[in-house]
């Protein structure tokens, strides 16, 4: 569900970010007869149907809805699920399973038994993100800050590069501009403007992080920083945005030459390049 809208489940959602719930129906139509039949359980064994959702990049998981059934015939479901972004990240499973949903005393041997055994299962998945690190944000009035009243966003790192991404991360958008907080309003379904305001959005966030790395001496190829640290995160950003240039090289040429980066930086983000 996108603004209201149903579209078919997509295989990613790329302009998703933590303000954005995940909004997912799904139909199903259930044999009842025929699953008890093929499975061996008696005509009024007890059936419930499962959805769970699990996100790769947060490591959490939960269940989403369960429906317990208990007549025949054949039964039309339907699952509406919504999954707060704050508890997303990564790629977002989604389990669907027809289990038994309770213990069975004279099963035969063939025939499962144990509450929870799983009859039938399915799984979807839809990506939220692609390998560019994505953070927390929010939407603030800067003129009670004490950023430019004008400014349009600022992304804030604190911590050291030990330090958890997720913990060292904030990016924060002027709700008085209007075009920018409207763009983070409709990254579900960008219009035009809206994809050249993020991608300019992105590239600047880009920079800011490339730079914040480049500042630490101990921002080399070979360190080893904990996973989902800041450093690593960092790391990889670098890694995708310069594939084959040493760190270095690159913070050589930041010195020297910082309009040169600028638009090396330019480059690899492809700034707006919008579909």
């Amino acid at each position: 569900m996108v603004e209201d809208a149903e579209v078919p489940l997509p295989e990613a959602l790329p302009d998703w970010d933590y303000q954005m719930d995940v909004h997912v129906r799904r139909t199903l139509q259930v044999d009842l007869d025929r699953v008890r039949r093929q499975t061996g359980l008696a005509a009024d064994a007890a059936l419930m149907l499962s959805a769970v959702w699990t996100a790769t990049g947060s490591n959490l998981s939960g269940p989403a809805q369960r429906l317990r059934l208990s007549k025949g015939g054949t039964s039309t479901l339907e699952f509406d699920v919504r999954l707060r972004g704050t508890d997303l990240g990564g790629l977002l499973l989604l389990d669907t399973a027809l289990v038994l949903a309770e213990r069975v005393k004279d099963a035969r041997p063939s025939s499962p038994r144990r509450a929870g055994s799983v009859l039938w299962s399915d799984r979807e998945t839809l990506r939220l993100q692609g390998d560019a690190p994505q953070f927390p944000m929010a939407v603030i009035d800067f003129a009670r800050t004490s950023f430019p009243e004008n400014a349009a966003w600022h992304l804030q790192i604190s911590g050291g590069l030990e330090s958890a991404t997720m913990g060292s991360l904030l990016l924060l958008v002027n709700e008085r501009n209007t075009v920018t907080a409207t763009a983070f309003q409709n990254a579900g379904k960008p219009r035009p403007v809206d994809r050249i305001v993020l991608s300019a959005v992105y590239a600047d966030a880009a920079r800011v992080m490339v730079e914040h790395a480049l500042a630490h001496e101990e921002f080399v190829e070979d360190a080893d920083f904990p996973d989902g640290s800041l450093g690593a995160t960092l790391l990889s950003l670098f890694d995708q945005l310069f594939p084959g240039q040493s760190i270095t090289d690159v913070r050589l040429r930041h010195r020297q030459s910082p309009a040169l980066f600028s638009s090396d930086l330019q480059a690899a983000v492809k700034i707006f390049e919008v579909s």
